[in-house]
């Protein structure tokens, strides 16, 4: 096992999460000097707990009423802003409970109050409000299909913000006349702001047609619950309120801040690789494409670049499921990427997930090398049989080759890292 190669992959990964810290980003953002005397926080997403205790030290006793949203195990010992934990990627009670809690604090903000939302990636599972007659678990349903069919995260937000009653604009709708502040950690190729969390207090650009075209375009619109064909074709024919639209005089009290994005993590990959001595070759920040596709190519980009390269890309992939095993996006790159490996090739690669989860797995990802698939095999294990079943996360265990951070508390899209010696 490459040893030194390895060691030189977790380095510039932990450098990169370094980078994504979340607390020198709110601080930097917020002027207590200039914000009102009462503030209501409230936020939603897996880096929003380290969020709402970076804006507890800036503002203090300014906070009057305070609610944010994480996923499981992503708390912050906050004091003044409650952290409730919920559900991700598919969302549950706790997390219904929690968005109608903020809506109904959003609603009682009054004129000459500023209404602080702290958004990451994440939120949109994680405050899931349908709008009547969609109950939870129709919504539950609707976004494993989805999921499963390989949607991307713009499509699956599309269908979201049509059955909910908060997102795409709608909780800025729902703060009038308070002034709405919100701070975006961007967990989305192009930092799109009515993507990021289903954009809560962004103007919405997509439509109810929209959202029924993504059920066609991924073969669901058949499987999905009939309340949320109903809801969706009641909407498309004008008979439910759209989200509010760019233009829309609501916004002009509405102001949205990017603090962070993927470029963060990328261009600090890029500074330790070469501090370590490697040549850093960046390819993109907005990596895309199904994953397994994705490492091939990659990997033959690796290949044609001297020795002492760190190849670096940005992003998020996508997983299409065919089979009934775990893993996810970063670990299914890996593992296609160890395949396609020759004995002896002189390359590293890791894939990980900078908030600390990749799938529905307590994994960031994973890091490969040439003798992967021997380990693996040696352990009972067939790396094309699992990759195969989307079991990524069974193959790269026996191989003990997945990588685990625990909660990072930022969440900037994904690295992809490819070291040649």
């Amino acid at each position: 096992m490459p040893e030194r190669e390895r060691d030189a992959a977790h380095a510039i990964w932990r450098a990169a999460l370094a980078a994504g810290d979340v607390a020198p980003l709110v601080t930097h953002a917020l002027n207590p000097e200039s914000e009102p005397s009462r503030v209501r926080v409230f936020g939603c997403g897996k880096a929003s707990g380290a969020m709402a205790l970076a804006a507890e030290s800036v503002l203090g006793e300014r906070i009057v009423d305070g609610l944010v949203v994480v996923k499981d195990g992503y708390t912050a010992p906050t004091r003044r802003i409650r952290l409730v934990e919920a559900g991700h990627p598919v969302p549950d009670a706790r997390g219904e409970a929690a968005a109608l809690k903020i809506v109904d604090g959003v609603r009682a903000a009054a004129a000459g109050e500023l209404v602080l939302f702290l958004i990451s990636g994440g939120g949109s599972a994680l405050t899931p409000a349908p709008a009547p007659p969609v109950t939870l678990a129709e919504k539950q349903e609707t976004t494993r299909l989805l999921l499963g069919a390989g949607a991307t995260i713009n499509e699956l937000n599309a269908v979201r913000k049509h059955l909910s009653l908060l997102k795409g604009g709608q909780l800025a709708r729902a703060a009038a006349p308070a002034k709405v502040v919100s701070l975006v950690l961007s967990d989305v190729v192009g930092d799109p702001l009515d993507v990021i969390a289903s954009g809560p207090t962004a103007p919405d650009r997509s439509t109810f047609a929209e959202a029924v075209a993504v059920l066609d375009r991924k073969g669901v619109a058949g499987r999905v619950p009939v309340a949320v064909r109903q809801r969706l074709a009641a909407g498309a024919a004008g008979q439910a309120e759209e989200t509010p639209k760019p233009g829309d005089r609501l916004f002009e009290r509405v102001r949205n801040i990017v603090i962070g994005n993927n470029a963060l993590i990328v261009d600090a990959a890029a500074a330790e690789a070469r501090r370590l001595g490697y040549r850093a070759e960046l390819l993109t920040r907005s990596l895309q494409g199904e994953a397994r596709e994705v490492a091939r190519d990659l990997l033959a980009r690796a290949r044609a670049l001297p020795p002492r390269t760190c190849l670096i890309a940005g992003g998020e992939t996508t997983v299409t499921v065919r089979g009934r095993g775990r893993g996810g996006r970063c670990q299914e790159f890996a593992l296609a990427a160890a395949l396609e490996l020759r004995p002896g090739e002189p390359l590293t690669i890791l894939a990980a997930g900078t908030d600390g989860t990749d799938g529905p797995t307590d994994a960031a990802g994973g890091i490969v090398d040439e003798g992967t698939v021997a380990r693996g095999a040696r352990a009972g294990r067939s790396a094309r049989a699992d990759l195969d079943d989307n079991d990524t996360y069974t193959f790269l265990t026996a191989a003990t080759d997945l990588l685990r951070s625990g909660p990072t508390n930022t969440n900037l899209l994904d690295l992809y890292l490819l070291l040649k010696t």
